[in-house]
């Protein structure tokens, strides 16, 4: 199916002139523009995450990259295969992210950690609803959420918001957000 047509009867054309833009079979890809910094990380197959105009997410895989950098923005192609979408269509905006490892770890919202002498804590509220102060080593931020890379364990229930206003041993009312998907940091308000 012909998507484009830039040529016109009649006209003469320099070689290497683009005449028709085809979509082969429905065939969809993303043409992202990359930081030649960044280029040395991406191999052919990698997965990606693109997210269209329209609010469709697909996954894709990269299926070649450009040989040559852009002179003036520093930037090279990467063509990414992505599945049929009914959500998609061919010259839709779409922005994505390139999937280059991941691994299991403790986080918590940014809003549960606390600074005190120049130290990364989080609140753990114990079995009776007192909380207590624990040091923790702090790790990469992904959105709202920060890694945890040692000093709580994995079923540990926090303090997600407010612990600033809180001392070590206070009581707390634990309130249930409503049904998370996964298991999630209990809030906690001082008992009164």
């Amino acid at each position: 199916m012909i998507s484009a047509r830039t040529a016109t009867v009649g006209a003469v054309l320099a070689a290497g002139t683009e005449l028709f833009r085809m979509v082969r079979k429905g065939r969809l890809e993303w043409r992202a523009d990359v930081a030649s910094s960044e280029l040395s990380r991406i191999k052919v197959g990698t997965t990606a995450r693109v997210t269209a105009a329209s609010g469709a997410q697909v996954e894709g895989k990269v299926r070649t990259i450009a040989p040559t950098v852009d002179a003036q923005t520093r930037n090279a192609i990467v063509y990414v295969d992505l599945p049929a979408h009914a959500g998609i269509r061919a010259g839709m905006f779409a922005r994505g992210e390139f999937l280059l490892g991941q691994r299991n770890a403790i986080t918590v919202p940014s809003s549960a950690i606390v600074v005190r002498d120049g130290f990364s804590n989080v609140f753990e509220v114990t079995k009776d609803n007192h909380v207590r102060m624990v040091r923790v080593q702090t790790g990469q931020r992904t959105g709202d959420m920060l890694e945890i890379t040692s000093g709580l364990k994995p079923d540990a229930a926090i303090v997600a918001r407010g612990g600033a206003f809180l001392n070590d041993g206070d009581l707390v009312r634990v309130q249930a957000d409503a049904a998370p998907a996964a298991p999630a940091p209990a809030a906690a308000t001082p008992a009164k």
